[in-house]
């Protein structure tokens, strides 16, 4: 099997999940390191030598090596505002590349690099874990198996802890992030996409920045990213999607609920959160309920995600499941699952879930605004 060398773009908290991850596999390591902090890429090295990576070049910008005679994939997962410059230098190079979420922050360079995908030969998959996790891919699997029948309502609850530190805390400010639900929501749009099999038309969103990071100031500037929105998404083939965020619910167990209910039936998917923010509790595992139409009790199911996938990120393996499909594509074996397109359209969706809260009115979604390729 042939080896695959990876240039990991970013190297915080999420870089080294990758890093973690890509260790997993067969046949692969990682050859670059690239971040303009000092500090993370020293960590990021300890890191990737401990998993056993012995050659890496470690760079400040891409610009400072050749990609293309060193790596045979590049994993982009600097912040959220970094995405279109680093995009727009790296499509020529004409190397797989697997680019974390968001795609964009904004309309205008979401376009843009949907445009310059036309010149591109290369795959281009958008990171979207909770599409791999092991309890939302069963749920996906129920639904499109007709266990409840037609999808008619899908709601997605996290209640969970607030944004984590970053380097210079970039992450507090909707012009680096795109906005809370572009930023940490967008895994949501992207699945609701999915699932439905349809395209949104219409969202109304009511949120604000209530609780969290209000203290804080930057350069005299109090973050003015939102920290709780409920959000209702309409799709053209008349499936109704609800979002219910909150940031300031740690101590919430399970973090995550998703329910399905269709005209036979309904399922509820249940997700702690990562069990490094509850260091003194056993290891929790999702489940899965099946509720028919019928006064029964629910059939429920444990679903036991393997104990070094846990360890190896937050997000109950579906970061590695993610590489494993995206290794299959860069050895030429697999098909992108996961397009820019897609990408755009959670990206669009997001916004205008922002734009929602600022108005006080529903916002329409037009994906052909995006001209999607």
């Amino acid at each position: 099997m042939k080896k695959i060398r990876y240039a990991i773009i970013g190297t915080g908290m999420m870089g080294q999940e990758h890093i973690h991850n890509i260790a997993l596999l067969e046949s692969t390591c990682i050859s670059v390191l690239c971040d303009p902090d000092g500090a993370m890429r020293d960590e990021a090295l300890a890191t990737a030598h401990k998993l056993g990576n012995k050659d890496i070049t470690v760079i400040e910008k891409p610009s400072d090596a050749d990609l293309k005679s060193l790596a045979d994939a590049l994993v982009i997962v600097s912040p959220n505002h970094t995405h279109h410059q680093l995009l727009e230098e790296l499509l020529p190079l004409e190397i797989p590349i697997l680019v974390e979420k968001p795609l964009c922050t904004n309309l205008q360079d979401t376009q843009a690099i949907v445009t310059a995908m036309a010149k591109r030969t290369a795959p281009v998959w958008v990171a979207m874990e909770y599409r791999y996790m092991p309890p939302t891919s069963r749920l996906i699997e129920e639904i499109a198996s007709n266990r409840i029948g037609n999808l008619k309502m899908l709601s997605i609850q996290e209640h969970r802890y607030p944004f984590l530190e970053k380097v210079g805390d970039w992450n507090r400010f909707s012009t680096n992030t795109g906005g809370t639900l572009v930023e940490k929501c967008c895994h949501y749009f992207d699945l609701m996409c999915l699932i439905t099999g349809a395209n949104p038309v219409r969202i109304f969103a009511s949120g604000g920045c209530d609780v969290n990071h209000l203290d804080e100031r930057y350069d005299g500037k109090t973050p003015d990213i939102i920290d709780n929105a409920l959000a209702i998404v309409d799709f053209d083939n008349g499936t109704r999607c609800c979002m219910d965020l909150c940031m300031f619910a740690e101590g919430s167990d399970p973090q995550e609920i998703i329910t399905a209910v269709g005209d036979d039936g309904k399922l509820v998917v249940r997700m702690p959160g990562p069990d490094r923010f509850w260091p003194d509790s056993p290891t929790r595992h999702a489940d899965i309920s099946y509720m028919p139409r019928q006064a029964v009790p629910p059939s429920t199911e444990t679903i036991a995600v393997d104990e070094k996938l846990l360890a190896a990120g937050d997000h109950h393996g579906g970061t590695f499941y993610q590489h494993i499909k995206f290794a299959d594509v860069v050895r030429g074996n697999g098909k992108v699952e996961v397009s820019v397109s897609d990408g755009a359209i959670a990206v669009a969706i997001g916004l205008a879930a922002e734009e929602s809260i600022k108005t006080g009115e529903s916002a329409k979604i037009d994906t052909n605004d995006l001209k999607l390729n």
